[in-house]
């Protein structure tokens, strides 16, 4: 689904796998010019183009950004609601600024997975390996990975569970969700226990995500699993965003938001630890769960001037893992030098495993902002952690 400013588009990517590609267009805007009045190429247009597009059919469907450039610059935005025409005008001798898809995203079918995330300068939010495959049930290196219903090793299943490995659906009929959608793009998938997914790990299950695109192009992640079982069994799971950013040169990264935190280190058989100092730095492989974090984290780019900002409702823990050289280097889906332009942090519920019993539901929550380095994690604005209902 999509509000008037957006587009949603179902098509084919990598090897023919489906995937959802989510747009906004970011309105035009400039400066005034006094070279004309602008009331009568208002009235002018107006007319012109209520003679050309008369019929309600037309005006229903009909969604045109026009850009008239003549001794000055008109821009017309032409929205429809229904029937209903609504024309701005601007005109100026020296500068527009740019009108275009802003940002981009793509989800795939394969896994739930958001693999593409873009700003209004086009330019790559997220991580994604140059050697990632795009063969089920084989995962994608990169994105956003659903880990569900086990992050990590520790359980009886596959490394992360079997979310990430499965086919999703279009959900054309969810339930309703808390959140307010409108002046979004959103896409909502769903997954469901399959008979041979029961014979490893036994239940039943709805798995169902909503992926949605903020006005100001934000990436916002909902999930809710809920225990359809009719034996009465409740089951246990973990759960994560395993969410792989793109940075400029690991070793100027720094995140913020998890000093003084206890954390289990994956690389000295989970021995637990209190972490020391400011910010994270990086220096070396880590493989570190922090238990108990705040509802907010930010990750600083200093090459680039990016900070990425989590807000996250629902995930106590947060993952954060890079393989450095050695493990790179070992891993077929991932380039030898790639760990030096990607981090993963991870919102997730590892420590502590989800209990449902039958009919009962779960909901995690994630929106990541990308803003200038400018703020710190201690600078953003508190109202905007989300809030539980």
């Amino acid at each position: 689904m999509a509000s008037e400013n957006v587009y949603v588009e179902h098509c084919k990517g990598v090897n023919g796998l489906d995937k959802v590609i989510l747009r906004e267009i970011r309105g035009c805007s400039a400066e005034v010019s006094p070279l004309f009045p602008p009331i009568f190429r208002l009235r002018f247009l107006i007319s012109s183009f209520l003679s050309l597009f008369s019929e309600p059919e037309v005006l229903r469907v009909m969604h045109l950004i026009i850009v008239f450039i003549d001794l000055d610059i008109v821009i017309v935005n032409c929205l429809y609601n229904e029937t209903v025409m609504i024309f701005s005008l601007v005109t100026t001798t020296q500068i527009l600024s740019s009108f275009s898809f802003f940002p981009l995203k793509q989800v795939y079918l394969d896994g739930g997975q958001v693999t593409s995330w873009k700003n209004e300068f086009r330019e790559q939010l997220l991580f994604l390996s140059s050697k990632a495959t795009f063969k089920p049930p084989n995962a994608i290196r990169g994105g956003i990975q659903i880990c569900f219903p086990q992050f990590g090793t520790i359980g009886s299943l596959e490394q992360h569970g079997f979310a990430r490995n499965r086919l999703w659906s279009v959900d054309r009929d969810p339930p309703p969700f808390p959140a307010n959608t409108s002046h979004r793009a959103f896409v909502d998938l769903i997954l469901r226990h399959s008979e041979e997914e029961v014979k490893i790990w036994p239940h039943r299950y709805e798995c169902r995500l909503r992926v949605a695109l903020g006005p100001g192009g934000d990436l916002m992640l909902t999930s809710r699993i809920r225990n359809t079982n009719t034996d009465g069994k409740s089951f246990t799971f973990t759960f994560a965003y395993h969410t792989y950013f793109s940075v400029t040169d690991i070793s100027e990264v720094r995140v913020e938001g998890l000093e003084t935190l206890d954390y289990l280190d994956n690389l000295k058989n989970r021995e637990r630890f209190t972490e020391q100092g400011d910010a994270l730095t990086f220096e070396s492989e880590v493989d570190k769960v922090y238990l108990s974090t705040p509802t907010k984290i930010a990750i600083l780019d200093h090459e680039r001037k990016r900070t990425f900002v989590l807000r996250k409702d629902g995930l106590p823990d947060a993952v954060v893992w890079n393989p450095w050289d050695k493990k790179a280097k070992a891993m077929a889906d991932f380039g030898d030098d790639e760990y030096k332009h990607m981090l993963c942090v991870t919102a997730a519920c590892v420590e502590k495993p989800i209990i449902l019993k039958p009919g009962e539901e779960w909901k995690g929550r994630l929106e990541i902002s990308a803003v200038p380095s400018s703020y710190c994690s201690g600078q953003l604005d508190p109202r905007r952690i989300f809030l539980s209902n």
